[in-house]
C-alpha cells in the first residue's frame, strides 16, 4: 500500500527531489536505516518504541519552550496558532501531529522518501493537514522558507556535518524564533545505555541504529550552535528510570539523552 500511495504522490515528490538533490548534509548510510524501519513508525510496541516512551516527556519540553518563549497560555485552545513550524527528521509524524494539535502551522520534512507516505496517511486518518515533504534542511533554507519554530529532535547525530546543517536550521529561523534540539551525550554510559542496552540487550532498536562516535556532548553542541549564530537559553536531560520504567526530564542529569533550547537574536 505504500509503494502504491508514493507513486500516486509522484508528482509532488518529483519536485521534492529536486530540491533534494541540492547540496546537503545528509548521510545515506543514516537515512537507510531509518527508511527500512519506515513501516513501523506508529506501533508503540515496534522497532520505534523508545521513541513512543519517550515522546510525552520530548512534547512536554517543547510545548513548554515555545509557550514561554513566545508567550503563549498553553491551556487555552490553539495555543501555537499563528506559529509557522518545522519538524526536521518527522519521520512517522510522531511530533508533527501533536504540534499541529496545538494549533501550529507545521511542516513536517524527512531525507527518507519512505516515510513521507506513512505520515501523510496517519495525519490524513487523524483528520490533521500536514505538509510532509521529502526535503532537506539545506534544500528548505535554499528556497527561502522560514519558521518561528524548527524541531531537530534526534537528528544532528546522523548527518555528515553537524555544523553545516546546524548552520542551516539557523538559516530557516526567523530572527527571535526557536530551534529545539535533542541528541545523545558521548561517554562511557551513553555508550552502554543507548548503544550495548538499547540495541543489544533490550532489542528496541536494531544493531547499528546509532554510532557512539556521531554522538556529541553537550559542550560540543553547544559550541557548534553558537558557531551557526545560535543563543543556547537552556539545557536539559531526557532520563529513563529503569524501576518506573518512565522517562523525565532533569536539569542536572544530561549522561545520555539530552535537550537543548536555542534561538536567532533578533
Amino acid at each position: 500500500m505504500d509503494l502504491h500511495i508514493y507513486r500516486g504522490h509522484r508528482g509532488r515528490q518529483q519536485k521534492e527531489s529536486q530540491m533534494h538533490s541540492a547540496q546537503t548534509t545528509v548521510d545515506p548510510a543514516e537515512v537507510a536505516k531509518f527508511e527500512a524501519m519506515s513501516a513501523e513508525w506508529w506501533d508503540p510496541t515496534g522497532k520505534f518504541r523508545p521513541l513512543h516512551m519517550m515522546n510525552p516527556v520530548r512534547l512536554d519540553y517543547i510545548a513548554a519552550q515555545i509557550a514561554r518563549h513566545f508567550g503563549r497560555d498553553r491551556t487555552g485552545p490553539a495555543p501555537f496558532a499563528g506559529l509557522r513550524l518545522l519538524d526536521i527528521g518527522c519521520g512517522g509524524g510522531l511530533l508533527s501531529e501533536p504540534m499541529a494539535r496545538l494549533g501550529a502551522e507545521v511542516v513536517g520534512a524527512d531525507a527518507a522518501p519512505r516515510n513521507i507516505p506513512v505520515a501523510r496517511i496517519h495525519a490524513e486518518q487523524s483528520g490533521l493537514d500536514i505538509d510532509y515533504r521529502h526535503t532537506t534542511a539545506e534544500a528548505l533554507a535554499a528556497a527561502g522558507e522560514r519558521f518561528d519554530v524548527v524541531l531537530n529532535m534526534e537528528v544532528v547525530e546522523h548527518v555528515a556535518s553537524p555544523i553545516d546543517y546546524l548552520t542551516a536550521c539557523h538559516d530557516l529561523l526567523k530572527p527571535g524564533g526557536i530551534t529545539i534540539t535533542s541528541t545523545i551525550n558521548r561517554n562511557p554510559k551513553s555508550y552502554a545505555v543507548a548503544i550495548f542496552g538499547a540495541e543489544r540487550v533490550m532489542r528496541w532498536l536494531p544493531v547499528g541504529t546509532h554510532e557512539w562516535s556521531k554522538f556529541i556532548t553537550p559542550g560540543e553542541l553547544e559550541e557548534l550552535l553558537t558557531r551557526a549564530g545560535l543563543t543556547v537559553t537552556d539545557k536539559s536531560g531526557f532520563v529513563f528510570n529503569p524501576i518506573s520504567w518512565s522517562w523525565s526530564i532533569s536539569e542536572r542529569d544530561l549522561s545520555v539523552n539530552y535537550v537543548t533550547a536555542a534561538i536567532r537574536p533578533e
